[in-house]
Parts: structure tokens; C-alpha cells; sequence
């Protein structure tokens, strides 16, 4: 009797209760630390902004000192970057955007808001305390929790660390993976085909997403279809990874080896999913290594990649941030046939009659990756569901996916 189809919530979940999270750390500048994860607690040391600063460009002045004319002597001219004095009494202040709002004065006008006068500025507006000021530490106070360990540092993070007066930041080392990409029929591009032959697209597809997931590629090889070769470059892999992805080789066919092999060394805990594409997929260890064993079919590694390898990866990692959410969104498409997987199909959003869709590329064969080239990321249709035009689908953009 054939073994059941694992549904995603339980792969999902097993790849994860099964993550390690590497422990090891290191420093970096902060001009390298884009897409790393931050590996320990950054505190504030200092109120962000260090003081109350004009967040336009105007007039300092004190609300109390408007006189009957609203007319007030420009007694001062501070700059971003320079502190000024004490306002005098009955003065304004000409100040400019980040510049520190001098004592004696409780707010700033926008300098739209006022017109020159011979005698200083007259204000076309009633001023109100407080406005245009940007307080000390309005954005961070001194002892606060600015970043927690486990964050996925981004280019707003980078500015946050930069804020604190930091030039490094602490990160997890990089994971460490190896792929191997199975078939006596994969050529590397650059090389003549022969017939029956065919480029390995798989190769280069993993070792983009995984650069794009920061970790650092150990190997990148092309086994050959016997169990020898498999076994061997598996062996030899997980010396030197944390994770071992391969391609192909774990369907059912007489040259798919990977199944057994995990099974006799390391042991298979999860094989054949109920998602489309990606049904052959395979999870185990050769000793302490683990091993994600994706599909062969060009798309297909895709998909199983973002859906299933990037959540695993990013939680070896020590990512702590949230799954993604997707868009609730109207089909701008049909799916007459319910299945008894859940779809992935390759999609993207188009502005249809005024309206944001999603619409799905015609042809959803599992080799045909163009369809990803031409799609922005995957609508999902459920297990047992048809879908008609205007039906509300979930849609995850590959961005979101990766992280």
C-alpha cells in the first residue's frame, strides 16, 4: 500500500522542531551585516535623538513672547550639527531641519508659515508649544530594548545600529550548506550537449536562493545516478555542512537513490508531501548532518525551496522573526479540477479592470521554470478546491517568502 501523502502543517513542523540553530557567533562591520542575524540584545547607551531637534525648517521661538503684531526680531541662526544659545526674549530663532531647539524655546514654525518682514518675521498662523519638535529620545531612551536577538537585519536595522554609535554588530556565523544535484543527464552550462543531455538549471537556481538567504556554500556538485556516487558526495558534504540540499533523487525510480541511502545511514524522517509542485520531497541525516532532499524538476525545487526550505534555513539560523502573512487577494484565474495537494501556483499581481488580481502563468508544468521568471510569487489554491475569477486566493510575493 502506497505511504500517505504528508500534509504541509506537519512537514512545516517537523522541519522545524528538527532546526538547529547554529551557535556560533561573530562581528562584523555594520556595512556587512545586511541580511545577517543579530546574535545578541542591543540596548540604547544613549537617547535617540540625543536632544529636542526641529524636524522642519522655520523659526524657534518661545509661544509666550508673540506680541499684537506677531511680529518677532530674528536674533539667531542654528544650523544641524551646531548647538545655539539661550533664545533671547522676544526673539526668534532661524533654524533648520535636525538642528537642537534652543533653551527658551517651546516650538518651531514652518518657514511657509511666516512672511519677512523689515522688522523679522511676521507668523501668518498661531503657533502651537511643542509643535515641530522632535523630543529627546522620541525614538529610543536610554536602557531600551533596541534590537533583539534573533532579528533579521535589514537596511532599517542597519540604521537603527548605526543610531546607537555602533561601527559592528554582533551576528550568528553563516550557515553552512552544501548542494549536490543529482543526474547523469546535468551538464554545466558553457559545455556541449549531447544528446539526452541537459544544463543544470537546479545548481545555480539553489545557490541564488541560498546567497540570497546569506549563508555561505561549502559545495556545489553533480552526483551521477548510482548509489555509490550518492552515497559518497553525501558523506563527504556533511563533513563539512550544516545542511546538505540535493536535487533529484528522491522520487521512485530505479535511479533515485537518495531514499534508501538516507534511510540505511542516517535515517529518513519525512518523505512525499501533499503540495504541488514538490510532491518528492525527502528530510534525514547521514549522522549529524541533515538533509533536504528537493525534487528534480526546475520549479519544482523552487517552490519546495521557498515554501519549505527557506522557513527550515532561516530557523537554523537563529531567525526569529514571524512566518510570512500573504495577501488576501481576487483570482483573476480558474481551477476547475480540485486536487488532493495544496497548489503553489507561479503567479503574480496584474490591475485588472481597476482592480488589483492575481493571475497565474498558463502553463503550471513543474519543468517549466520560466513561469517563475515571469511570476513575482505564488497564489495558493487549498487541497479539494476549485477556484473561479474573483474568488479571494491567498498570494505570497518571493520576497516575502525568502525573507
Amino acid at each position: 500500500m502506497p505511504q500517505p501523502l504528508s500534509s504541509l502543517e506537519a512537514a512545516h513542523a517537523h522541519l522545524l522542531s528538527h532546526a538547529r540553530a547554529v551557535d556560533e557567533t561573530e562581528t562584523v562591520s555594520l556595512d556587512a551585516a545586511l541580511g545577517r542575524i543579530l546574535a545578541s540584545d542591543l540596548y540604547v547607551t544613549a537617547d535617540v535623538p540625543p536632544a529636542d531637534n526641529s524636524s522642519v525648517d522655520g523659526y524657534a521661538l518661545c509661544s509666550d513672547d508673540l506680541n499684537g503684531t506677531g511680529v518677532l526680531a530674528v536674533s539667531a541662526r542654528i544650523a544641524a550639527g551646531y548647538e545655539g544659545a539661550r533664545l533671547i526674549k522676544g526673539t526668534a530663532a532661524r533654524i533648520f531641519t535636525g538642528a537642537p531647539v534652543p533653551s527658551g524655546a517651546d516650538t518651531v514654525i514652518m518657514q511657509e508659515d511666516t512672511e519677512q518682514t523689515p522688522e523679522g518675521i511676521r507668523l501668518t498662523g498661531s503657533p502651537t508649544p511643542g509643535q515641530n519638535i522632535r523630543r529627546r529620545g522620541q525614538d529610543l531612551k536610554t536602557g531600551d530594548l533596541a534590537l533583539a536577538r534573533g532579528t533579521h537585519i535589514r537596511a532599517q536595522e542597519m540604521g537603527l545600529i548605526a543610531s546607537l554609535g555602533l561601527a559592528e554588530a554582533p551576528v550568528m556565523r553563516k550557515l553552512r550548506v552544501s548542494v549536490l544535484t543529482t543526474g547523469d543527464e546535468l551538464v554545466a552550462p558553457g559545455q556541449p550537449l549531447q544528446p539526452g543531455q541537459i544544463f543544470n538549471t537546479n545548481g545555480f537556481t539553489l545557490r541564488g536562493l541560498l546567497q540570497q538567504l546569506h549563508c555561505e556554500l561549502v559545495m556545489c556538485e553533480t552526483v551521477r545516478d548510482t548509489q555509490e556516487a550518492t552515497a559518497g558526495a553525501l558523506e563527504a558534504a556533511a563533513q563539512h555542512s550544516d545542511l546538505v540540499i540535493t536535487s533529484g533523487g528522491v522520487s521512485v525510480g530505479e535511479e533515485d537513490h537518495l531514499r534508501a541511502i538516507l534511510e540505511r545511514s542516517g535515517g529518513l524522517s519525512l518523505w512525499r508531501l501533499a503540495i504541488k509542485p514538490g510532491k518528492p520531497l525527502a528530510f534525514g541525516r547521514i549522522h549529524n548532518t541533515p538533509v533536504l532532499g528537493l525534487p528534480g524538476n526546475p520549479a519544482a525545487v523552487l517552490v519546495a525551496f521557498l515554501i519549505l526550505g527557506a522557513p527550515y534555513i532561516r530557523r537554523c539560523q537563529g531567525d526569529t522573526s514571524s512566518a510570512p502573512q500573504g495577501e488576501t487577494l481576487p483570482a483573476a484565474f480558474a481551477v476547475d479540477k480540485p486536487s488532493i495537494r495544496r497548489e503553489f501556483m507561479r503567479a503574480r499581481k496584474e490591475r485588472i479592470d481597476g482592480q488589483c488580481q492575481v493571475s497565474v502563468f498558463p502553463n503550471q508544468s513543474s519543468g517549466m521554470l520560466s513561469s517563475a521568471c515571469w511570476a513575482e510569487g505564488l497564489a495558493v489554491v487549498p487541497e479539494h478546491t476549485t477556484v473561479q475569477p474573483g474568488d479571494l486566493i491567498t498570494y505570497y510575493t518571493f520576497t516575502e517568502l525568502l525573507g
